[in-house]
């Protein structure tokens, strides 16, 4: 027999006590029963404190469950700070690579170490020169690493997950036989970057799906025959707006200019300087903190590349020379702070973040733009092709 919840205050002393309290039921709590209507309103005001005990009860049971759920990959984000709208999602398992794929040094390191980068010594001087055959196979893997890049960018759509673009990148590497650069290097989970809106570089590809406006940048790195190629383009996604596209334009339009100047006597530093200026003509500002690098043999060696104005890099550049040009530019501060994945680069602004790189040769009489469309012999902006 159930008693009344108003015990010795109820006004009719029922034994038919069937009447359940809705809100103990929405706490799910003990259920509270009540003779009839007007028991329960009679009891209402000394009986409802006890709700607020169980609706901290419901949230402390939801709170629970909801880290039990969240994947560790994802347990630093309930805490985290984010500067701008775009959060984490879930992560798919990271994707195999045959036994016949030829492997970079870090590849099967437990830490993802290249012991071969951290053992050189090159910096600004003493740069690697290309010739012959290494050159030719720098040259390869470049090509191969343009043909991956243009895959994904087909696969780029509303709706399409970045973990789906990480998996047609993958599936082009090995296609090509090339391994793809930046699976497991110092842990990186996955085959490829995306970096959506405020994300400035080194975003992990996750179930994220790309909405209407978006831009995206997809960073590839292609390794084969012992050398490594990189390039990455950001795409607009359906209806970017005004500002959206003048931040990209702006972007493609910085490494333009920086590779107008390479030639045998330039400084590497003085890159920053042109990037710069048009960058700030157009209300952009430029990150400092990543730079484009030397690449070949290795993923990252000398020389340095930064892409801001009164940097000190060092070196000339001379005939054979190898490296990347990837300027960053973004619609508000300069400044970049890092997720709690240790990889994830945004704004810290939260504003929005553009960049295209190109890996190229220092020639006799210029530079040639290794990760070149075949079909493209100068750099054009073709916004109705979203770039070029």
């Amino acid at each position: 027999m159930v008693s009344c919840a108003a015990g010795s205050s109820c006004i009719t002393n029922s034994q038919d006590c069937s009447l359940a309290c809705p809100t103990c039921t929405k706490y799910e709590m003990t259920p509270s029963y009540f003779c009839n209507q007007e028991c329960f309103k009679k009891f209402w005001p000394q009986h409802k404190s006890i709700h607020a005990i169980g609706k901290k009860l419901q949230a402390a049971r939801k709170a629970q469950a909801e880290a039990a759920a969240v994947p560790d990959h994802l347990a630093w984000a309930s805490a985290y700070n984010f500067t701008g709208p775009l959060r984490p999602r879930e992560q798919t398992p990271t994707r195999t690579v045959p036994a016949r794929i030829r492997r970079p040094d870090y590849a099967t390191d437990p830490d993802g170490r290249s012991r071969e980068e951290e053992a050189d010594k090159s910096g600004g001087r003493n740069l690697k020169v290309y010739s012959g055959q290494e050159l030719e196979d720098v040259k390869h893997t470049c090509k191969m690493g343009r043909e991956v890049l243009d895959c994904a960018g087909r696969a780029i759509r509303v709706g399409a997950t970045c973990d789906e673009i990480d998996r047609v990148v993958h599936e082009a590497c090995l296609e090509r036989d090339c391994y793809p650069s930046p699976l497991n290097y110092y842990n990186f989970p996955k085959s490829v970057c995306t970096s959506v809106n405020e994300v400035i570089c080194h975003g992990i590809p996750d179930k994220y799906e790309i909405q209407d406006g978006d831009i995206v940048n997809v960073d590839v790195t292609t390794y084969t025959r012992g050398c490594h190629g990189d390039l990455n383009e950001t795409f607009m996604v359906g209806d970017v707006d005004e500002e959206g596209r003048m931040l990209v334009e702006t972007a493609f339009t910085c490494l333009q200019k920086a590779l107008a100047m390479c030639k045998p006597g330039t400084l590497y530093r003085d890159l920053g300087g042109a990037i710069h200026r048009h960058a700030k003509d157009n209300g952009c500002s430029v990150v400092k903190t990543y730079c484009g690098h030397g690449i070949g043999n290795l993923f990252h060696t000398g020389p340095n590349v930064p892409h801001y104005a009164k940097n000190k890099a060092k070196g000339v550049m001379r005939e054979g020379h190898v490296f990347t040009v990837e300027p960053m530019i973004n619609l508000g501060t300069w400044e970049d702070v890092t997720w709690g994945d240790n990889w994830t680069a945004v704004t810290r602004d939260g504003k929005r973040s553009a960049q295209f790189e190109h890996t190229v040769v220092v020639t006799d009489k210029g530079v040639d733009i290794l990760t070149m469309r075949d079909d493209e012999p100068v750099m054009v902006w073709d916004a109705s092709k979203n770039q070029r």
